[in-house]
């Protein structure tokens, strides 16, 4: 899945910490980053949200349906 202009890094990753299942961010060169992991959560964010911009595009994928849902979600109202 994919998730459209991030503009609020903290809710994002308060939305990542409940969900149940593993979520993976996609890098452009194609690799899975587990955003789970709190070394590579801090190192993947601090390197996107480095610049203070909006994050145009992001892509996920989550193991469980409802984390799925939980990211919908955050896509429609969270941000």
């Amino acid at each position: 899945m994919k998730i459209y202009n991030v503009e609020d890094p903290v809710k994002f990753l308060e939305v990542i910490k409940e969900c149940k299942g593993s979520v993976e961010l996609i890098s452009k060169e194609g690799d899975r980053l587990n955003l789970k992991s709190e070394l590579t959560k801090y190192l993947a964010i601090s390197k996107l949200f480095s610049d203070d911009t909006i994050i145009n595009e992001l892509e996920l994928v989550a193991s469980d349906p409802d984390d799925v849902n939980l990211l919908l979600e955050y896509m429609m109202n969270g941000h």
